[in-house]
């Protein structure tokens, strides 16, 4: 039996996709229920590169986070999500690590939180923009992923 390899699909679910979700903690509550979105899209694994609450690095220099960030967390990730809500145009950790992510060649997908009328310029930064909703934020994570 022979077979055609144009006719061949991959499945569009692989071994999972390597993700880092710039949020700003104090809105952690938009971070964590894209958490909750992604983990119950059917059909769909990633790992999380994003410092979480209990990773949090306290005491060091902004430069050691910087780096730490840069080589630990966004280098492995295939795709960097921002959550771009208004509060993002005043973080300055979300905008350094939307400058990491570029320095890198890293896609960006930025999504619009659940009733924000209004979104960060970091969204303009993005190669991907998406509203708050399970199926496209995947779809773009599937479709920016290397």
């Amino acid at each position: 039996m022979s077979f055609d390899s144009n006719d061949f699909r991959l499945s569009a679910d692989r071994s999972g996709y390597d993700l880092f979700i710039s949020h700003s903690w104090e809105y952690d509550e938009d971070y964590e229920g894209l958490i909750e979105l992604l983990k119950d899209k059917n059909h769909f694994s990633f790992r999380n590169y994003s410092v979480t609450e209990e990773e949090r690095v306290e005491g060091k220099s902004d430069a050691a986070l910087e780096r730490h960030i840069k080589n630990k967390q966004i280098k492995p990730a295939s795709v960097v999500i921002v959550i771009a809500g208004m509060y993002s145009s005043y973080s300055d950790w979300i905008g350094k690590e939307v400058r990491i992510a570029e320095d890198l060649d890293k896609p960006i997908l930025s999504v619009r939180p659940w009733g924000a009328e209004r979104t960060s310029y970091i969204a303009d930064k993005a190669d991907a923009k998406v509203n708050w909703n399970k199926d496209s934020i995947v779809s773009e994570i599937r479709n920016l992923a290397p």
